[in-house]
Order: structure tokens, then sequence, then C-alpha cells
């Protein structure tokens, strides 16, 4: 079949390069705009357009599916259109272009957690298996038939960042296969079922860490929004992102946002056990662990993060 790749951050790369690598064409790639990065503010493509560059692939550079972009998604002719993490949405006139709609991988167990930031959300939630599923895009978000699922375990020191990128790998493969099926014609879509719940995108307030929660859900959070938007508090005045930290199961309960270190560990108080934090990013200093950035404080009296 002829596809168009519709993708933008680096966890759609294992998609694109299993359809690049497959017996189907892909002809064109959509993907969102060049974006100023790094201190220097150098205007950078995403990752998906770079991997379309290098393999000699037609580029559509749009934040937003507009009539330029329609037009020349609609002069590349494509059976299928397939998305992995664009980063925008598809407009009615636009799904009725290739031949066989529009089909979207899509990093949980739908209809849990359509939105964003699912995988995120699942680990914020707490829950303890999450997974990846191909659907058919419609109108409404996240909310299409389903060609095929697959599941995996959260790691209790699992990050959202690490979760995704497994499931990246292992969706692709799952991708992969609906394609075939779809070329083949003996794909079959089953509605959605089950409760509906919504992932919206993180930002900066969900990293903020509330200290008088329990020590699991405080734990959840810090392994939910790492690496972004990433964890912080405020100890002395100064943010402190938190990179890494555990559950300290048989430690002494400190009081809430109290700081202690303790046999070289440093551990803060939470509404049930202590979290133990191992790996820091200081304001205005480079990333360490935590007991260097401890050591660094100099501090006689009590230090509480807030």
């Amino acid at each position: 079949m002829r596809l168009l790749f519709a993708g933008s951050p680096e966890v759609a790369l294992p998609s694109l390069d299993a359809l690049l690598e497959s017996h189907h064409d892909v002809v064109g790639v959509l993907t969102r705009t060049d974006s100023a990065q790094g201190r220097r503010r150098v205007m950078t493509p995403t990752p998906v357009a770079a991997r379309a560059e290098q393999a000699g692939r037609e580029i559509i550079r749009a934040n937003r599916v507009d009539d330029a972009a329609s037009e020349a998604i609609d002069a590349l002719s494509v059976d299928l259109g397939v998305i992995v993490a664009y980063g925008g949405l598809v407009p009615k006139r636009v799904l009725a272009i290739p031949r066989l709609g529009w089909i979207n991988l899509h990093f949980s167990l739908l209809p849990r957690w359509r939105g964003a930031a699912p995988v995120q959300r699942s680990i914020m939630a707490g829950d303890m298996v999450t997974g990846a599923t191909v659907f058919q895009l419609v109108e409404e978000l996240d909310a299409g038939d389903i060609f095929a699922t697959m599941t995996a375990p959260i790691g209790a020191q699992q990050t959202a960042g690490a979760l995704l990128k497994q499931l990246s790998f292992s969706g692709a493969g799952l991708l992969s296969g609906v394609v075939d099926s779809l070329a083949e014609g003996s794909a079959r879509a089953v509605p959605q079922s089950g409760e509906v719940t919504l992932a919206p995108k993180l930002s900066l307030d969900d990293g903020n860490i509330d200290w008088s929660q329990p020590a699991l859900e405080v734990h959840n959070q810090i392994r939910g929004v790492t690496p972004e938007p990433g964890a912080s508090t405020q100890v002395a005045g100064k943010r402190l992102k938190v990179l890494e930290a555990a559950i300290a199961r048989e430690t002494p309960a400190l009081p809430v946002g109290r700081i202690d270190f303790v046999s070289k560990k440093v551990f803060v108080g939470t509404a049930t056990e202590p979290i133990e934090l191992l790996r820091v990013h200081p304001e205005g200093r480079n990333a360490m662990d935590a007991a260097a950035w401890w050591r660094g404080l100099n501090s006689e009296s009590e230090v509480v993060a807030s």
C-alpha cells in the first residue's frame, strides 16, 4: 500500500522505521514544523522529519492540518494514513482522503487514558498494567474502533520516559501487523468498551510535589512526570528537581516535607513512609546524587521541602 506517516517525536521513530523497512511504500510524512531547541534556540526539525529526510521521503510540515497540508496529502494518493504521536488533530475532510482512512497507535489500553499523556497519567494513577492500541481514527478524541491491543506491566521504578520508549518499540510491531492485515483485507475492528478516562497534556504544575500525600502517590507522581515536565520541590527558596527517588519502606516516618540525612542517604517525609531522594538537579547546578547535594547545603538547621 501507499502510506502517509504522521508523527513528530522520537517515540514515533520505531513505527516509522518499521514501515520504511516493510513492503509497503511510505510516500510521505506529515510532521510538526521545525522549532527552536537548546540554549542557543537553534531551529531544529522533529526527529520524524530528520528520519524522513534521510530516507528521501516527501515531508509535509504543519502544526495543524490546514488547507495547504490537506492539498499536499490529497496529492499523494495514499491508501492509508498512519499516525503515531503527530501532535495535531486531523479534520474530518482529511480523514476521508486515504482509501482506508487513518489508523492511530496510542500508548494505552483504550478507552482508558484517551488524550495526549496516557503513559504519564497511567503511572501517576498507580496503574499496574498498560499497553498500546491501534484503532481507526475518527473525529472524536481516541474513540475509534480497535484493530489490535497489547499489554505491558508497569515496573515499580519505571518512569514515564522509560515506559514510553519500551512501548514505542513493541507498539511498532503491533502497528505493522495491522497495516499488513488491512492490505490483505483481513483486518477487523471492534468498538471500544469499558470506562473512559482522560489523559490531558501535563503542565509544569503537575510536577510540583505535594509531600503531604502518601509515599506511594508521591512516588507515582515523580515517575509519571519524568522526564517531562519533571518533578520539583522548593528547598531553602530554590527549585530542586527530583530525577530519581524510591519509597523508603523500612525507614522511620518523618514530618511532612522534613528532609533528613541518615546513613549517607537523603529522606523526605510524606503522609506515610519517607521518600528517598536518589538523584536531583539543583537550581543553577548540574544533576547529581542526592547525598552530594545534601552535603553541599551545609545546613545545621532543619531543612523542609515545600
